[in-house]
């Protein structure tokens, strides 16, 4: 039986790292097509189905995106995957147009972000959705959104819907062990704690044992007369 990913890699262009199945495609996104995810972002944002994101933000961020697009290259929908470092990667922002539901685009955009993923060593990745019955067919399991911290730091703190959230938390391998954005839970024995308070300096450690060439130049330096 034919695997996703071989029917990906049998249909890749010189140009770009296109997958066409059953007429439409996925590429990675170009910042022509910034305008296009803005719309569909947006759209969905006033309900929070998506967290709105700014035309700006999208710009910056247009190399995380991946689009889908018909044969006459009309635009279908978006996805992205945000990596928070080897340990974690989220899909964010994957979304398709109303009138290309059920037509696979969806899940042709997650196996595309689930690839890139794989491609850059990434050994976990998370997403937080209203349809988790939709990722449960690509290996996507229920977890604590405490377990992940990036997560929680980058995005939750600002939510208008922190004490109200109706998403769950989902992810596709291992849980991470460590953090990179904000304090963290985690337990991590095999990681070294940084010392508290101040640290001395290799001078000042010298200047404090017995004997030292400082204290003997302040011993011969005469005591001021006290006024009277």
């Amino acid at each position: 039986m034919t695997s996703p990913a071989s029917l990906l890699a049998a249909s890749e262009s010189t140009a770009s790292t296109r997958a066409r199945v059953g007429g439409a495609s996925v590429r990675q996104a170009r910042l022509q097509d910034a305008v296009n995810i803005f719309e569909l972002v947006n759209s969905l944002s006033g309900d929070g189905t998506l967290l709105r994101r700014s035309y700006a933000e999208i710009c910056e961020n247009v190399r995380d995106f991946h689009i889908a697009e018909s044969e006459a290259r009309v635009f279908l929908g978006c996805g992205a995957l945000h990596l928070y470092g080897p340990h974690l990667a989220e899909v964010r922002s994957i979304v398709v147009k109303p009138e290309a539901k059920g037509q696979g685009a969806g899940g042709r955009l997650l196996r595309a972000l689930l690839e890139e993923a794989e491609e850059q060593g990434v050994v976990a990745v998370c997403l937080f959705t209203r349809i988790p019955d939709f990722f449960f067919h690509f290996g996507f399991r229920v977890a604590d959104r405490t377990t992940l911290p990036d997560k929680i730091y980058k995005d939750c703190q600002a939510c208008p819907r922190l004490y109200a959230c109706d998403e769950v938390a989902m992810v596709r391998g291992p849980l991470p062990k460590v953090a990179v954005l904000g304090p963290t839970r985690i337990a991590q024995h095999e990681l070294v704690k940084l010392q508290e308070g101040h640290i001395p300096h290799p001078a000042e450690e010298t200047a404090s044992k017995p004997g030292s060439q400082e204290q003997k130049i302040a011993s011969r330096q005469p005591e001021k007369p006290h006024a009277p």
